[in-house]
């Protein structure tokens, strides 16, 4: 009796999550095509920016590759960058701190996420944050935003800011998780930024990326993206096919990248040298309608005068 209770106890709940991943797949694809992405279009085409040299160098490379690199002193003023490196060192320094504690046996209060539990975070979910934070003002940065709107034409939502440390893999210890090669789940009107704040080679767990492989791109077809579907395919098979075309990114401290990562893409298989960096994602208002939530509650008490872009991002 104990095993025909556990085997319909298990086909009940396959069919409660296949009904609900159906409601899921339905909801963002009724806000993709008819409900939230139509009004954000609608504000895109009211108001398109208008880039400048650099932006468009960088949305032209997108629309080709699905990939881009800036240094973020072309895009933003040096005294922007002087806060962000200085806020990178303070959580680099007080990260390694606690590190040092867990390693004494001590408690500490870093940050991480089940299943990735080789990243430290400075703020994974649940954060309250305001303009006065500086990561937060580089993601809703209107030179940023302005690229992300026109790449994703729409107004687009931010859904993600953090900064995360990864410490060297041990000698033994394999890809995990988004350290192997994926797709994102959250959208396929996606798009990513990683701004390196140490310099970052080999050691150090580059982001690689396979160019073309976001929908509508020439690799499109491998394993493509679905809502909620399975987004890590089989690793040598796709190594396969994608037959060396994958770009690996080395590059200085102050490196931004933009990326589609509903392309394939893996990173931070650190082996000799921490990788800190923060990111960014900016996603439809169809994603955050059925597909993800943002990991910031933004705390409005000094965003009344923000450009409309700006205010609809972060709200």
């Amino acid at each position: 009796m104990h095993r025909t209770r556990t085997r319909f106890a298990a086909r009940v709940h396959r069919v409660a999550s296949g009904i609900e991943r159906r409601g899921v797949i339905a909801t963002y694809e009724l806000n993709d095509r008819l409900l939230a992405n139509r009004g954000s279009r609608r504000r895109f085409a009211r108001d398109r920016p208008a880039l400048d040299s650099v932006q468009q160098r960088v949305l032209d490379e997108l629309r080709r590759e699905g990939y881009a690199t800036v240094p973020l002193s072309e895009l933003v003023e040096p005294e922007m960058w002087k806060d962000l490196d200085a806020a990178g060192e303070r959580f680099r320094t007080e990260t390694e701190s606690e590190l040092a504690q867990e390693r004494e046996g001590g408690e500490s209060s870093l940050r991480r996420r089940p299943g990735k539990e080789f990243v430290v975070r400075k703020y994974a979910y649940g954060v309250e944050l305001g303009l006065d934070d500086p990561w937060l003002r580089l993601g809703s940065n209107p030179r940023l935003l302005d690229l992300a709107n026109a790449y994703l034409e729409m107004w687009s939502k931010l859904e993600y800011v953090d900064v995360w440390y990864t410490p060297p893999a041990g000698g033994e210890d394999e890809r995990r998780s988004s350290q192997r090669w994926h797709r994102d789940f959250n959208d396929r009107h996606l798009l990513k930024a990683f701004l390196y704040l140490v310099d970052v080679d080999e050691e150090t767990g580059p982001f690689e990326y396979v160019p073309r492989s976001a929908p509508g791109g020439e690799l499109d077809a491998l394993w493509p993206w679905r809502p909620l579907g399975d987004n890590y395919p089989p690793q040598d098979e796709l190594a396969e096919r994608v037959d060396g075309r994958a770009v690996t990114f080395t590059a200085p401290k102050g490196t931004l990248i933009f990326c589609n990562t509903s392309g394939f893409h893996r990173g931070g298989f650190a082996t000799g040298k921490p990788r800190i960096l923060a990111t960014f994602t900016w996603d439809s208002p169809a994603s955050l309608k059925a597909l993800s939530e943002r990991n910031f509650a933004f705390r409005a008490d000094n965003g009344s005068g923000l450009p409309g872009r700006v205010r609809y991002a972060l709200t």
